[in-house]
Order: structure tokens, then C-alpha cells, then sequence
């Protein structure tokens, strides 16, 4: 199998440069994940009080909810928090969960990056695409279908052809403990709001914006990080996109620093809050011009949807 190469932090940075970069903090990646969960607690507040903000509160929440996903990728790198411990019981019981699992796959696209084996591959290898292919899927993410196809077309699909005499109840029990986070806190959360007449509350500010604003942005990142990659890519400060990002993309569409990809190919145990300012050293030290850049989402777009039609 086709390693990807790697990069020594050395041949970048002096000692006391890469130091800083590297530590993981007690408190930084937790007061990341603390405002990702107020901010969707703030947004849900404003579209109670003030209904005509519900499209603005879906889009704010759904960003959130990649924002959590983001930090739940750092746990995965072991970089939200300096105690594996704590680093893992927080990305298992306060992001989206499967840390484990998830881990696992996602060191193996490292491990690969653009390479045949990277489990990844698949998501970057049909572009570029026409601009006309883009919209459908964005069609397909804002009406819930790329949602539905992901989280509950298997299991509708399983039990439409189960065989003969085969009992429901297996079924439906194994699907309950797959989605057992998804269902504790719905339940949570209606019990909670139901007596306040906001029950409500979870299936339009919680499942809307996961089932439609997420998976677009979701798809809107993975579009930007490695679109357009070469595959088998032999340069590693090209295995990955740095896109840059205003205020408005970083919160709606990159929350937390994901759009610093190349840093994070680069040198991958970095906590997320310290890749501006290894890009920054970057930049100082003219190596930019050797990574994979683009300078915002629109640009990136308009090259991945180059495909004539």
C-alpha cells in the first residue's frame, strides 16, 4: 500500500516555534465546545422568541453542528484536550459520538491521503463536476434527502426486503441501539420543552437544520479540503486545501478553523485554535506558495464546477 508521505515539523519550524503549535490546552478546545453548544442554545432562543429568524437559526444551528463534528475530529486526534482520558469521554458524550470508530477511519485517510487506499477518495475523485451537478446535490441537501439517504434508507431498505417470516422486532431493536444518542436526545429534549408548549423545539431547530443546512455545509468542506487533488499525489503540502475564510463563511459554513486543511494534513496533532497561527508562521516563512490554497469558497467552487456541461 501506497503511504502518503509525511512532513517532519522540523524542516518548518525552530523548537520554540513548534511548541506552542503542538500543545494541546486544558481549556481551549473545551471552551470551543461550550460556545458551539451555547451558540446553538442562543440561536434556538432567538427563533422562539422571534419566529420570522427561523431560516437564520437553521442555518447557525446546522453550522454549530459541523462546528461540534469539527471538535469531535480533534478528539479524534487526540487534540482536544491533554488527557486522553478527557479527550475521549468528552468527544464520546459531548460532540456527535463514535469517537472510536471514527478515529479509526479517519487516521487511515491521513495514513493514505489521496492515495488509492485513502477511505476518503471517493468524496474528492468525481470532481471537477458541472455547476448544474453541484445544485442538484445542494437540492438534495437542503430538502433532506442526502440526509435521509445516509441515516435511514438502510434501515427502510432492510426491512422492506427482511425475508419470509423474518420478525420485525430484531430489526427495529438493533436500529434503536445504533441511534440510541439521536433518540435519548430527542426524548430529552421534547420531555424538557414539552411543558413550556416548545416542543417543537427539537424536531425544527434541532433535526432540520441536521437533516438540510449540515449535510450541505458538510459537503461545501469536503468540496473545498480535497476536490481537485490529485490522486497519488506525491507533494504532502498538497494533499489538502487551505481555503481562506471571511467572517460570514467561518460562521455558516468553516466554524473552528476547519478551513485550515493543509495545516492540518501537514502537521495533524495540532489542536484546531493553532492552525492560524501556523499558518501565519507560513506565510512569514514563504511556504504558502508551495501549499494548496484557495482564497475563499467561492473561488474554490467555481474550480470544482469547471466541468463543461
Amino acid at each position: 500500500m501506497a503511504v502518503a508521505a509525511r512532513i517532519d515539523p522540523k524542516a518548518y519550524f525552530a523548537p520554540h516555534e513548534w511548541a506552542p503549535l503542538s500543545r494541546r490546552s486544558r481549556w481551549k478546545g473545551l471552551a470551543l465546545l461550550a460556545h458551539a453548544w451555547i451558540v446553538v442554545g442562543l440561536a434556538m432562543a432567538m427563533a422562539v422568541i422571534w419566529p420570522l429568524t427561523l431560516p437564520l437559526a437553521i442555518a447557525i444551528i446546522g453550522a454549530r453542528q459541523l462546528g461540534i463534528a469539527v471538535l469531535m475530529h480533534d478528539a479524534a486526534h487526540a487534540a482536544l484536550h491533554p488527557n486522553l482520558r478527557v479527550n475521549d469521554w468528552v468527544g464520546n458524550h459531548l460532540t456527535t459520538g463514535g469517537l472510536l470508530g471514527y478515529r479509526t477511519y479517519h487516521l487511515a485517510h491521513h495514513k493514505y491521503a489521496q492515495q488509492a487506499e485513502d477511505p476518503d477518495l471517493v468524496l474528492s475523485a468525481p470532481f471537477p463536476i458541472t455547476r448544474h451537478s453541484l445544485w442538484r446535490k445542494i437540492a438534495r441537501d437542503l430538502t433532506g434527502r442526502t440526509y435521509y439517504k445516509l441515516r435511514w434508507s438502510g434501515l427502510v431498505k432492510r426491512i422492506a426486503h427482511r425475508g419470509p417470516g423474518e420478525p420485525l422486532a430484531p430489526i427495529l431493536g438493533e436500529a434503536i441501539i445504533a441511534r440510541r444518542r439521536f433518540l435519548i436526545g430527542m426524548v430529552v429534549t421534547v420531555a424538557v420543552t414539552a411543558p413550556f408548549g416548545l416542543w417543537w423545539v427539537w424536531p425544527v431547530l434541532w433535526l432540520v437544520p441536521q437533516a438540510t443546512w449540515l449535510p450541505m455545509v458538510t459537503r461545501l468542506r469536503n468540496i473545498a479540503e480535497h476536490a481537485c487533488v490529485a490522486k497519488d499525489e506525491p507533494d504532502p503540502l498538497r494533499h489538502a486545501r487551505t481555503t481562506m475564510a471571511n467572517w460570514v463563511e467561518r460562521a455558516f459554513i468553516a466554524p473552528y478553523y476547519v478551513n485550515y486543511h493543509c495545516e492540518h494534513h501537514m502537521f495533524m496533532h495540532v489542536p484546531c485554535y493553532n492552525l492560524p497561527r501556523a499558518h501565519r508562521l507560513l506565510v512569514k516563512k514563504r511556504v504558502m506558495g508551495e501549499m494548496l490554497t484557495a482564497p475563499g469558497y467561492v473561488s474554490m467552487l467555481k474550480v470544482a464546477t469547471s466541468k463543461a456541461a
